[in-house]
């Protein structure tokens, strides 16, 4: 974790010096953020409405809250209704081609950014990137998508939207509560008072029963069955792995280059892993195989989904990932969330 994250979220003793020199920053960011929102709201810059309807699913801070597996379990709950979806992303950090760029089966992650590639291989819908969320979803619209899902897209206001969801990491909810960049946030919490739902990542006391919200707030929780191989492809249920691999007390090695690289090494302990070396990235590493030679090739290397759409080139036999599913199984949560994505399949024009 770097220093200015271990001071957002951790309360690292270098904030008495960071924060009062980045908080000028801070202000100046605040009133543009502000601003530009407000000229949206009252119409001085226009929004741009789509022929389909537009689901977001984004968050007011930076860093990995969730919101892939939350976009993947939306677009499987709405495609078993028949809808059909596209997904658009701005593809942080893609070299592609052109723009608007449309991830195929040929796409590495280099040209399309880890997360689209990752939603395109789990789900095979269409997903276009571009940093004109417009212009995207246009392709997507000629591709008859009915209904698309703007992933990471709550600041994009330019493209009108026809229903929110705003995902908050439970653990490490808002930091210290300071927009960027002396906080981890794009913008303030009461930005989240706007959306129509609220998918808190992970068991959370937020939001606390004084601060309640008018809006849905649903637990999302991730869960994993399986182990994939990197390199070939195999599947592997987890406790075939867990006793195929790991008997006689055999160690694991585990990498993980997303927001919160510790959530992922505590997830594998839960599971039953025994960890010898674990290294975090930052989020969105462009991996290449010098960053992985210090792992022995004869005890197995476990890392996410979204690290091995980038390890996949040079992946070897050690090489296994765990993919994780969006569950919200309790009764509460599972019938919310129900009575949502019918809200908003209803709002396909058949």
């Amino acid at each position: 974790m770097r220093l200015i994250e271990k001071v957002w979220f951790q309360g690292h003793s270098a904030k008495w010096l960071l924060v009062p020199l980045l908080f000028p920053l801070t202000i100046i960011f605040t009133v543009i953020s502000f601003l530009r929102r407000l000229a949206y709201q009252v119409g001085l810059i226009k929004r741009v409405n789509l022929s389909v309807p537009i689901v977001v699913v984004g968050n007011i801070g930076i860093g990995g809250n969730g919101k892939t597996p939350a976009t993947l379990y939306l677009v499987e709950k709405l495609s078993e209704k028949g809808v059909k979806v596209g997904v658009v992303s701005r593809g942080y950090g893609s070299k592609a081609p052109h723009y608007p760029y449309q991830v195929d089966i040929k796409s590495n992650a280099e040209q399309a950014g880890d997360e689209p590639l990752l939603i395109f291989k789990r789900s095979g819908i269409p997903v276009v990137i571009g940093a004109d969320r417009v212009q995207a979803c246009q392709r997507l619209i000629e591709l008859g998508c009915e209904l698309i899902i703007a992933d990471d897209g709550l600041q994009h206001y330019r493209l009108a939207r026809d229903f929110e969801f705003v995902v908050v990491d439970g653990k490490r909810l808002f930091g210290n509560g300071l927009l960027l960049p002396a906080g981890p946030l794009r913008e303030t919490v009461n930005r989240i008072k706007n959306a129509n739902c609220v998918i808190v990542n992970g068991e959370s006391s937020w939001p606390s029963k004084d601060n309640s919200l008018s809006i849905p707030v649903l637990t999302m929780q991730l869960k994993a069955k399986q182990v994939v191989n990197v390199k070939t492809g195999a599947v592997l249920a987890l406790d075939c792995f867990l006793t195929s691999h790991l008997a006689n007390d055999k160690h694991i090695n585990a990498i993980a280059g997303i927001g919160d690289p510790q959530r992922f090494f505590n997830t594998l302990e839960h599971l039953g892993f025994a960890l010898a070396l674990v290294k975090g990235f930052v989020d969105h590493q462009d991996f290449s195989a010098q960053d992985l030679q210090q792992f022995p090739a004869d005890i197995p290397l476990l890392m996410t989904e979204k690290d091995a759409v980038k390890c996949a080139e040079f992946a070897q036999d050690n090489y296994w990932y765990l993919p994780v599913d969006a569950d919200f199984s309790n009764n509460l949560d599972s019938n919310l969330i129900t009575k949502v994505i019918n809200s908003i399949a209803a709002l396909v024009k058949k």
